[in-house]
């Protein structure tokens, strides 16, 4: 299931944090802060969609991630690379790194990357 853009915005404040209340997510947004009943409206669409549950304290609620960021990225990422490149993460890469304004030493930084992991799948 896919997060709005909203949603996708409060979801890196709680991954960022592991574990927030409300008042602690409402102050991690900038100005103008949204209300709280929006934020609240927000994380119970999101524990519809499992991506959010809750501890309850007193009378307040402090949430907590159920999907990690790195597996929801993932996902995300495969959606584009089957939706836009037909499936071929090779025509991304070539898109991603042609299109990008990657610095020279960011791809040789990217090359590293790409070798290490050749030779750890060649292990």
């Amino acid at each position: 299931m896919q997060l709005t853009k909203t949603e996708e915005q409060l979801m890196e404040i709680i991954w960022t944090r592991e574990k927030a209340f409300l008042k602690d997510i409402i102050d991690s947004y900038p100005e103008p802060k949204p209300a709280g009943t929006t934020i609240a409206t927000l994380l119970k669409r999101m524990q519809d969609k499992n991506f959010v549950a809750y501890e309850t304290f007193g009378n307040s609620r402090q949430y907590y991630p159920l999907v990690k960021k790195s597996a929801y990225f993932s996902k995300e990422v495969g959606g584009i690379v089957k939706n836009f490149f037909d499936n071929s993460a090779l025509q991304f890469a070539s898109f991603f790194t042609s299109s990008s304004n990657m610095t020279p030493a960011e791809l040789e930084d990217l090359k590293k990357i790409i070798d290490k992991e050749i030779e750890r799948r060649k292990e």
